[in-house]
């Protein structure tokens, strides 16, 4: 169809979240050497455009709201670049919740930065 696939937002949106992590300074390697996991509770997609093959996009992450032991992040999906042209279109929205669990698979508090 020339279209990307649906599954290929996921792991956009987990590129987002290691890169935001990243840019306050931690990396997910050093959460989860400190034992704390992030896992995914729910996601949401609203598609709205299609993307294609070669197109350059961007993947605008932040967090909305933090909870005990819950992230939710929201995401903009954008069309940067297509054939030359730069229409800097939003392709998609997307929300995902994050649990925090320890090594035992067992809900954990998360870091008093991570709340903050």
């Amino acid at each position: 169809m020339g279209v990307v696939h649906h599954s290929s937002y996921m792991p956009w949106m987990e590129m987002g979240r290691t890169e935001l992590l990243r840019d306050v300074g931690m990396s997910y390697a050093a959460l989860e050497a400190e034992g704390v996991f992030l896992v995914v509770t729910k996601v949401e997609v609203k598609y709205r455009r299609p993307l294609k093959y070669d197109d350059l996009v961007e993947i605008r992450t932040k967090v909305d709201k933090a909870s005990k032991v819950k992230l939710h992040h929201s995401y903009e999906i954008v069309l940067i670049e297509r054939d030359g042209e730069k229409p800097e279109q939003i392709c998609a929205i997307a929300t995902t919740e994050l649990a925090c669990v320890g090594t035992d698979g067992r809900p954990k508090a998360l870091l008093e930065w991570l709340v903050g």
